[in-house]
């Protein structure tokens, strides 16, 4: 059986990408996207305070690709991120792996928030 096509099946993931936990917020589910909002923008943050990297659109290497898809999870952060030049200077600290580490695991994490707020919006999570 399709799943239910409404407004609120493209509307929740899209928030949800953009700004974490927004797609679990237009539902009234505002502890869990509280918590989501919380914990990913920190994650975020914490990558950019660690001078972590974000990774461009264009690369050569596969790590690079992938890095740049983890990092774009990030949604509206990542966009943001690219237009202030954030996390844009060459690592020169020990901590620099560590940073791009959490940024790119906080888009992994948006990833399945952007899911979660999807499954909830038709019907297939409570």
């Amino acid at each position: 059986m399709a799943p239910a096509f409404t407004m609120m099946s493209v509307l929740a993931p899209a928030l949800a990408w953009l700004v974490p936990g927004a797609g679990h917020m237009a539902q009234k589910r505002w502890i869990r996207g509280g918590l989501l909002l919380v914990s990913i923008l920190g994650m975020a943050i914490i990558g950019l305070l660690l001078r972590g990297r974000m990774y461009q659109p264009i690369g050569n290497d596969l790590l690079e690709i992938l890095g740049f898809v983890g990092d774009l999870g990030t949604g509206g952060f990542y966009l943001l991120g690219q237009a202030m030049g954030w996390g844009q200077a060459a690592p020169f600290t020990a901590t620099a792996d560590y940073g791009k580490i959490f940024i790119i695991a906080a888009g992994l994490l948006n990833f399945i928030a952007v899911a979660d707020a999807y499954h909830i919006a038709i019907g297939k999570k409570p």
